[in-house]
């Protein structure tokens, strides 16, 4: 370890150079993005693996799909294959008004380098370079590095990728360094995903709009009915309302109510939701939210009863529920709760299926010391109430795959929020482990 963590040093400011490189590439993969930073984002992943000394760079591409980055390098005859994995796609920055510096301008303020993208999870791509280019031209395993650009969005052309690229992708091992570390200075390796379904709901009450004076009263209006519909998806204490979701099992760990106060930025006066552990509801019970809301603003609005609202719903799904039943479960409550008459029409979106990780195999034996060595104590093993498609993807794929989800970020990397940044302590300390772990999975 010590030889590795003294390469890693050397070569740290390379990696953080490309880590900022990285971040400067707008490459948001929302629908109504450019879709030109998505591949500039692949074209220098690409260069930079590369560099970093892969063979057989490739640019895989898939019909209305960002490009996939893909890159191997040869191993001893004989050693384990282990696929590292990666994104380069990034979520919106919102309003940029929010944030202390440009979001795609990086800028290292003490020990944290802050841009969108810089923890979620272009550090993952990061990590991958800094242990590739730790091992040298001799790695101890052969490493294959898969780097998609569409995650953010749930990876809808998932399956067509699998189905065109499956053969290339099979290894005794993956990687995904995509999730976080419990804190900084302590390790995590994450054993268990929450599945995602999500869905618009349109709600119709007239043909077309009309004057509230003449006919408000009698006459319905569908951004009310709309309101009444969502509130019926909740208990009153926040919790889920639609039969038929599932709860997974009681976590190992806990997590204290102050620290997702703290870490998630809520008011004092706000009630968190639900009932359990703190843990069993972040990463084991099903999680509904309404993310948008389709109606006139309020800057727009007249004095007209609303005809049609839509509105878009996400449900986090619990380890061991069904997307394909949880999505009918949901479609089943929205269309027997119409309030007063109200025509709902429900377009079904992302699916991805929740997953609990198998943690015992020479893989995560390597990690575990590999993490321990470079942090100086044992990673706790959590789970993460964030969906990650291609996980249950390639379990299906290849089930006799060791699967890993390693972090990166900490809590207060602030993903997906504004002034999102990396702790470029915790990245140089997940380089070192993932070297040292690929060394010792390949030394058996």
């Amino acid at each position: 370890m010590s030889e590795l963590s003294s390469a890693v040093d050397r070569d740290f400011d390379r990696i953080r150079q490309a880590l900022e490189r990285l971040v400067r590439v707008p490459s948001v993969s929302a629908a109504d993005s450019d879709p030109a930073p998505l591949r500039d984002a692949a074209e220098l992943t690409a260069a930079l693996l590369a560099e970093a000394g892969l063979q057989r760079v490739e640019l895989w591409e898939i019909a209305g799909a960002p490009p996939y980055v893909f890159g191997e390098r040869a191993g001893p005859a004989g050693a384990p294959v282990v696929l590292l994995y990666a994104h380069y796609d990034v979520q919106p920055a919102g309003d940029e008004a929010s944030w202390t510096s440009p979001p795609f301008s990086p800028q290292q303020r003490g020990d944290r380098l802050y841009g969108r993208g810089a923890s979620d999870d272009k550090a993952g791509i990061a990590t991958h370079l800094g242990a590739i280019r730790a091992l040298g031209a001799r790695p101890p395993v052969s490493l294959k590095v898969l780097v998609e650009g569409e995650e953010e969005i749930g990876s809808p052309h998932l399956d067509d990728f699998l189905a065109a690229y499956r053969d290339r992708l099979e290894a005794d091992a993956v990687v995904v360094a995509d999730s976080q570390n419990w804190r900084v200075g302590e390790p995590a390796l994450t054993t268990s995903l929450r599945g995602i379904i999500d869905c618009t709901v349109e709600v119709r009450m007239l043909a077309a709009g009309v004057h509230s004076g003449l006919f408000g009263g009698p006459v319905p209006d569908a951004l009310t009915a709309l309101a009444r519909l969502l509130a019926t998806l909740h208990e009153r204490d926040g919790s889920t309302a639609v039969e038929g979701l599932t709860t997974g099992p009681a976590p190992r760990v806990e997590v204290t109510e102050a620290a997702i106060r703290r870490q998630a930025g809520v008011g004092t006066g706000v009630e968190l939701l639900g009932t359990g552990s703190m843990a069993q509801r972040l990463w084991m019970s099903p999680a509904i939210s309404v993310l948008g809301v389709d109606a006139p603003r309020t800057a727009d609005a007249v004095n007209q009863l609303v005809p049609s609202a839509a509105a878009k719903i996400s449900v986090r799904l619990a380890p061991g529920d069904d997307p394909a039943r949880a999505m009918g479960a949901l479609r089943r409550h929205l269309e027997s709760r119409a309030p007063w008459g109200a025509e709902v029409m429900i377009t079904e979106g992302a699916r991805a299926a929740p997953f609990l990780l198998e943690t015992t195999g020479p893989a995560y034996a390597a990690f575990r010391r590999g993490l321990a060595g470079a942090w100086g104590r044992t990673p706790v093993e959590v789970g993460i109430g964030g969906s990650i498609p291609l996980v249950a993807e390639l379990a299906a794929s290849y089930p006799e795959a060791e699967l890993l989800l390693t972090g990166v970020g900490d809590p207060g990397s602030a993903v997906h929020g504004p002034d999102e940044s990396q702790d470029l302590g915790e990245l140089r300390r997940a380089i070192v482990a993932e070297a040292t772990a690929l060394s010792l999975l390949g030394a058996g």
